[in-house]
């Protein structure tokens, strides 16, 4: 869109930035978390502020309980859906197991993590009668030396009344962590936009609660 006789928009100056550089995401969990939701919602984010996405999934099972990594790739230099190794500027996942997985994805030394606190045991555990809390993986993330924003899912979840905002809440804090490319805002103004309405409140309290995470004020 032409913008002659106008001053440079925050939009454009954004857009220009993104024809530079490409800005990688990527987002895991298990069948059934809302991951392709989420990056659904930052790919539309993404084409209102007038930036070319790219997106592709992979699943490891057509089922709920399945690995799921969702790829986001943000500028016109990006040739390819699929995010390479060490270049994505977040990890946004839906389980500490799955941000373990994918931690090689990370750009070292300039991108984050953003995780759920709550883990989802896999199958291999319940058929060997093993525990598993998620806690290894998390002390682990938090020892790599990357930046590490974790958000409890579950208080987000039972403070909005729902348990299927958990997405919405990860991508708060890391909208609040200057990792997502776009504002909380503009996230804000899309879940509107997309969401049944019957939805949206939930989800803007979900956004809005996963940002205090990164800020520090919630526990």
């Amino acid at each position: 869109m032409s913008n002659h006789g106008k001053g440079v928009t925050m939009n454009d100056a954004r857009a220009a930035a993104f024809d530079r550089a490409v800005h990688d995401l990527i987002f895991c969990g298990v069948g059934g978390q809302g991951i392709v939701l989420a990056s659904k919602i930052v790919a539309a984010t993404a084409l209102a502020a007038g930036c070319p996405v790219k997106t592709a999934e992979t699943i490891g099972m057509a089922q709920r309980g399945g690995s799921v990594t969702s790829h986001v790739r943000i500028g016109r230099a990006a040739h390819s859906p699929l995010v390479p190794l060490g270049s994505a500027s977040a990890i946004i996942a839906f389980e500490p197991a799955e941000a373990v997985r994918c931690l090689p994805y990370l750009a070292p030394g300039r991108g984050a993590v953003v995780v759920s606190k709550r883990a989802v045991p896999p199958v291999t555990a319940a058929l060997t009668r093993s525990e598993y809390d998620g806690s290894e993986m998390l002390g682990y993330l938090r020892e790599c030396g990357e930046r590490v924003i974790v958000v409890d899912g579950d208080v987000v979840c039972a403070a909005c009344g729902s348990p299927k905002v958990l997405n919405t809440a990860l991508l708060g804090a890391a909208a609040e962590a200057g990792v997502l490319g776009f504002s909380a805002d503009e996230i804000e103004a899309t879940i509107r936009g997309m969401l049944p309405e019957r939805f949206v409140e939930m989800n803007v309290q979900a956004l809005a609660l996963g940002a205090g995470y990164t800020r520090g004020d919630s526990q």
